[in-house]
């Protein structure tokens, strides 16, 4: 991640380091032409301000042609005023945008030629290379500037001034060698302090890293690392701690459900092993009604425990709608061997949830069971549909009732409150942590309250099913 980091930051820095040296480049060359553009301009116009006062050809004061060439030239391309070098021929051939037009001598004076002058004459510029004059200019480049304009007699004549661009090419070569020299330590640079950054910024990682590695091999309790900074990584860090929390917490959870399942198991296997080597020895004193009770029990605790399983591991309950007044009366008109009857408050209409309707039969049939077992004279169900758009399941004993300190507690698994009590009336205490668990997946809650008979009272709440499910 290093290498690639830096190798893009490198290329991403590098582009616009070209970009900018070209751009750098181009308005340093535009500066440096508009620059000579305005010495020749300046020149230009200083002799066309001699010619319109009336100077004679011969007597105009011109610039230095080493630096400074300057051409006056005639309609029909005649040098009439240049340095002796640069008289035999124009230095250009291209002509200014307009030359104004001449005037009457008796109509204009000189003030008037020089403000038509100065007001008409535009300048029109080429980059020219110079095929006369002495061997210092000729064949250098000079930025020209074409100047029209008339002399006191009405002669239309061309003004050539020239400045050097030798000097601009000169120095936009320098800054580009620069630039070209520059680049690549700058570059390596970048590209140093970049692999330096990113080590250190990656530094937390590699110990988050190398931690979970040592935390793979068994160890939940540790945790990794957490920086001090309050950036991505300390987040990163503290989200971690927080799911390595919940592993511990989990395989805590899984640890303690294969023992208590263990225990639970040993109970049954150990009877029915009993009885079998009993039966095997003395094939008269062979209790079937035991081996079947205790068959059934552990048929009812595999059911129960592969169950919890699959709800551990994270298995979706099915989304279909579930009639809960149906549910209830076919339920309760299966079970046969109660030893209470079960009265019920249903009402007539549609009552729908969404959700399985095995796991929310299963759900009904553990409350009932668990309200037969601690029921004095009656057991019954209700049901309720509410405004807030929820349904509420209830199940209801004149047993002993629920202490107040334990009402979470018995939600729990292998829990029963009542340890005297034997293990084939007390059950495996995992009826009600399976309803806790499917109804907590199904959306809803459930809380344990005293009945108007001095009872307990499980109340369950889930979400009715809307419209078009």
């Amino acid at each position: 991640m290093r290498a690639r980091t830096t190798a893009l930051a490198t290329a991403v820095v590098a582009v616009a380091l070209a970009l900018a040296g070209l751009a750098v480049l181009e308005v340093l060359r535009h500066n440096l032409v508009d620059s000579a553009s305005l010495q020749a301009e300046v020149a230009a116009r200083d002799v066309v301000t001699q010619i319109t006062i009336g100077t004679d050809f011969s007597q105009l004061k011109l610039p230095d042609e080493d630096s400074q060439p300057v051409q006056v030239v005639s309609a029909d391309r005649r040098v009439l005023a240049a340095d002796d070098d640069l008289r035999s021929r124009p230095m250009a051939d291209f002509t200014p945008t307009s030359i104004p037009a001449g005037t009457d001598d008796d109509d204009d004076d000189e003030t008037e030629l020089v403000s038509t002058a100065r007001t008409t004459a535009v300048a029109t510029f080429r980059d020219v290379r110079l095929s006369v004059g002495d061997d210092e200019i000729m064949n250098k480049v000079f930025r020209v500037a074409a100047i029209g304009t008339t002399t006191v007699g009405g002669q239309p004549v061309t003004v050539y001034a020239g400045a050097s661009l030798d000097s601009a090419r000169n120095a936009v070569a320098d800054v580009r060698s620069a630039m070209l020299t520059g680049l690549p330590i700058l570059l390596l640079v970048v590209a140093a302090v970049t692999w330096l950054v990113t080590r250190r910024a990656l530094r937390p990682v590699e110990a988050i890293r190398a931690e979970l590695a040592e935390i793979m091999g068994g160890d939940l309790s540790r945790r990794v690392p957490q920086p001090a900074a309050r950036d991505e990584i300390a987040r990163l860090a503290a989200t971690t701690n927080i799911t390595l929390a919940a592993l511990e917490e989990s395989a805590e959870r899984q640890r303690r459900f294969i023992a208590d399942a263990a225990h639970e198991l040993r109970s049954p296997i150990a009877s029915l092993r009993t009885q079998l080597e009993v039966a095997r020895a003395h094939p008269r004193l062979l209790e079937l009604d035991g081996l079947i009770g205790d068959t059934i029990r552990l048929e009812h605790l595999a059911a129960d425990l592969l169950l919890l399983a699959r709800l551990d591991a994270g298995e979706q309950s099915r989304s279909e709608r579930v009639e809960l007044a149906a549910l209830i009366r076919d339920e309760l008109a299966r079970r046969t061997g109660d030893r209470l009857p079960v009265d019920i408050a249903i009402p007539d209409d549609s009552v729908a949830v969404t959700g399985s309707r095995t796991q929310l039969a299963r759900v009904l049939g553990n409350l009932v069971d668990n309200a037969q077992r601690h029921a004095a004279t009656m057991v019954w169900v209700s049901l309720e549909r509410t405004r807030d758009h929820t349904v509420v399941l209830e199940v209801a004993d004149d047993g002993g009732g629920v202490p107040a300190t334990d009402r979470d507690r018995i939600f729990q698994r292998f829990v029963r409150l009542d340890d005297a009590r034997s293990r084939d009336e007390g059950g495996a205490g995992l009826g009600l942590a399976i309803v806790a668990d499917v109804v907590n997946r199904h959306a809803g809650h459930i809380r344990v309250e005293d009945s108007a008979d001095g009872g307990a009272r499980f109340i369950v709440t889930l979400p009715v099913r809307r419209s078009g499910m």
